[in-house]
């Protein structure tokens, strides 16, 4: 039916984890998907569908400084940076597009990959930006943004409970917005426990590997079974056992599936793609945000005060912390279900984008 770009942000891994469900139904439905993107985005994507053909972008390049309240002064610096590369992704995806095939492009989160001529969509949960004091101009700069394609999917639910909170769900913001309801890769499984605590990280550096080497040092002292994934995507899939700690550097597909069933609580970032995977699969959950991101502190915030899971700030924590979870009820299923099919017939419109702004 035609070939759709999927095109997610390498800022972490949640942008690209959040766009595997996206694929697997666009091939599903007879779409050709087109992966795009870069760094350990692209490589995980390729790892999950190594018969896709991909291309890759040029780099945001999105690092976290080592003091966390300085990462917004930091993004403006980098902000011609970031404007160049936003450039180099319409140039290419301008050549992709004239080149003929693309019936229609998915972009999570990747600014400049558009074009008037196909139909175009925003995912992204975040239609308010916090960003302390400067909240309502970055919301306004990210709000332009979607405004430039045709459509915005956001993957949380139009109600009450939902996920997104206040970063999704916004009264004064006039443009087709779908809520498409939470996007996992995951399926939720009868089990048994393996594992007492799977520590799941993810995130832009140097902030993943910081929080990693603090706390392989303090579960030393845990006397539970610990499962310990760092997030490092690297060629090689490897494992190694440190006492009663089972450390990988990355696991994909059905061997994250069944570790993250199989694991009583879940020690991680409070990103916005793990919220949904938890609570899909309706796990108990201890979140260290990471520091200076406003909008991972509002979402721990947001569900502590709710009482779903327990958090504290990464300087802050210590091992015992982790025995609040038992206090706080765990995630439940919104139990939403995702109509794709009504979504992805936006790409089968023909003839009525030549005009698009």
């Amino acid at each position: 039916m035609g070939k759709i770009l999927v095109a997610p942000l390498n800022w972490g891994l949640g942008h690209a984890t959040r766009c595997i469900p996206i694929v697997r139904e666009l091939l599903l439905q007879g779409f050709e998907p087109l992966i795009a993107s870069d760094g350990e985005a692209l490589l995980l994507l390729q790892k999950e569908f190594p018969g896709l053909a991909s291309i890759e972008l040029p780099s945001y390049n999105i690092s976290y400084p080592k003091n966390g309240n300085s990462f917004k002064y930091k993004l403006l610096k980098d902000s011609p940076h970031l404007l160049s590369i936003i450039k180099k992704e319409k140039w290419i995806i301008k050549q992709l597009v004239e080149a003929g095939g693309i019936a229609g492009i998915i972009s999570d989160n990747r600014f400049g990959v558009r074009h008037k001529a196909v139909p175009c969509v925003f995912i992204s949960h975040q239609i308010r930006v916090l960003s302390g004091i400067t909240t309502w101009f970055s919301t306004k700069f990210h709000q332009n943004i979607i405004s430039k394609f045709d459509e915005c999917w956001v993957p949380d639910v139009d109600r009450i409970p939902n996920l997104s909170g206040k970063l999704g769900h916004v009264e004064d913001f006039r443009f087709p917005i779908k809520y498409i309801g939470p996007l996992s890769r995951f399926k939720k499984k009868n089990i048994n426990s393996e594992y007492d605590l799977l520590v799941l990280l993810s995130g832009p550096e140097p902030q993943r590997s910081m929080l990693s080497e603090a706390l392989l040092h303090q579960l030393h002292d845990y006397e539970g079974k610990v499962c310990f994934i760092k997030g490092t995507i690297e060629s090689k899939q490897t494992t190694t056992q440190i006492g009663s700690i089972t450390v990988h550097n990355f696991l994909f597909g059905s061997n994250l599936e069944n570790v993250i069933n199989a694991s009583e609580i879940i020690l991680s970032r409070s990103g916005y793609t793990t919220i949904m995977d938890l609570a899909k699969l309706g796990k108990k959950a201890f979140f260290i945000p990471t520091p200076g991101q406003f909008e991972q502190e509002y979402l721990a915030e947001k569900l502590k005060l709710e009482g779903i899971a327990p958090s504290c700030n990464q300087k802050d924590f210590t091992l015992d912390k982790i025995n609040l979870v038992k206090d706080y009820t765990g995630f439940s299923n919104l139990k939403s279900t995702t109509d794709f099919k009504g979504l992805f017939n936006l790409f089968k419109s023909e003839g009525e984008f030549a005009t698009h702004a």
